[in-house]
């Protein structure tokens, strides 16, 4: 591997990372109605669980509420026997043709473990991206030991890897920050 592609291979690795650690935040709910909050949610449907949002149209009419409008309207029971056993704490109400969870405010309590989950999150995608640092100066080692790279390509690459380890670090604290402070408010 030449040094271009183990920086490009680490970089790559890294923002999925972060792209996981965006993917886990948006499930974790603020005081606010958002789609993202039923994401997660598989309806078993047809015989397989399908993700909520291939067999509905999700919407937030209402900064507290979340409106669910399933394609084919033989599923509703379905998706709302999901919603119910998905614990995340939901209540969903049907009229036979949608579904509507209203989002219930949340207490200091909640919000504090909901804060924990954030910190939680965050730390698991760090340790993430300080592997693919680890395998990225691994490849570099490797390539300079099979005599593709130089010593000095070598350490420029593990420097600039240690460059992408620090950037990517501080985008997901920054994710955690906002998110944390989304959920704090009322």
């Amino acid at each position: 591997m030449t040094t271009d592609e183990i920086l490009l291979d680490t970089e790559e690795r890294m923002e999925k990372a972060i792209d996981v650690l965006k993917k886990n935040l948006a499930g974790i709910r603020t005081g606010r109605a958002n789609p993202g909050l039923v994401d997660s949610v598989r309806v078993d449907v047809y015989g397989s669980p399908t993700p909520i949002k291939q067999i509905a149209s999700i919407g937030v009419p209402e900064p507290t509420q979340i409106m669910i409008r399933p394609y084919d309207a033989s599923t509703i029971k379905d998706i709302e026997k999901a919603i119910v056993a998905s614990d995340l704490g939901f209540n969903p109400q049907s009229d036979g043709r949608v579904i509507r969870i209203n989002i219930p405010p949340l207490s200091t309590d909640v919000r504090k473990k909901l804060v924990a989950r954030i910190k939680e999150l965050t730390e698991e995608a760090k340790v993430s991206i300080r592997n693919v640092r680890r395998d990225g100066n691994k490849a570099a080692d490797q390539a300079c030991k099979d005599k593709l790279i130089s010593e000095d390509q070598r350490d420029d690459a593990k420097d600039q890897i240690q460059e992408f380890t620090k950037q990517y670090e501080d985008k997901a604290n920054e994710l955690a920050k906002t998110r944390e402070t989304e959920v704090m408010e009322d």
